[in-house]
């Protein structure tokens, strides 16, 4: 438990800049409640402390079953890599959160999305060269996110590729990453030193 306490400690020092304002807490200053939540976040497949959990910790409940929620969704979805993070970066690009485009873009590129289609995603213009499935995952996004709702033809479309799991999952990593984007955002989470923010406001 120190050790990983101790790891997670330097995570988040080291990822945490001037200006943000939730303020680093220090091992020696956690409760037991936010000690346990961050044993089962260092001891998971993520292995640190990064993005939106120096916030969530200031409600370890509601931490504990965020990091549960997110791990399902980042390492167990029906959905494939490529299109998961796909669904991220749809969801960091509307709400403009910068940290969460940062982390995940090489984690797309890496699961097989055409960097290109990023660019354009970033640019705040529909990608022109999305494969088929990505074409559905970017509608039904995309469709969510701009009117909380999607139509008939998009969920049918979602349906008829991903099954109704799948179609579940797609919202699932949107709200999760909606309400990761969130936190980022208000919490003015930094990038690391040296790196120049990915997004531009988009016009309205």
């Amino acid at each position: 438990m120190k050790r990983a306490l101790a790891v997670a400690a330097g995570l988040l020092a080291s990822s945490i800049q001037a200006g943000e304002r939730f303020p680093e807490l220090a091992p020696d200053g956690m409760t037991p409640e936010q000690k346990k939540v961050v044993e089962a976040i260092v001891s998971g497949p993520r292995k640190g402390l990064r993005g939106p959990f120096n916030a969530w910790l200031r409600s370890p409940e509601l931490a504990d079953r965020l990091q549960k929620v997110g791990e399902y969704i980042r390492y167990q979805s029906s959905l494939p890599p490529r299109l998961n993070e796909f669904a991220i970066l749809i969801t960091a690009r509307a709400w403009t959160a910068q940290y969460e485009w940062f982390a995940h873009y090489p984690l797309a590129v890496k699961a097989g999305l055409e960097p290109k289609v990023a660019a354009s995603l970033a640019a705040g213009k529909r990608p022109a060269s999305m494969q088929d499935d990505e074409k559905i995952v970017y509608d039904f996004c995309t469709e969510l996110l701009r009117t909380h709702n999607v139509g008939d033809t998009t969920f049918n479309a979602a349906i008829g590729k991903f099954g109704e799991q799948g179609v579940v999952d797609l919202i699932g990593v949107t709200g999760y990453y909606t309400t990761v984007s969130m936190t980022l955002n208000v919490a003015q989470v930094s990038l690391p030193p040296g790196e120049k923010p990915p997004l531009k406001p988009l016009k309205k």
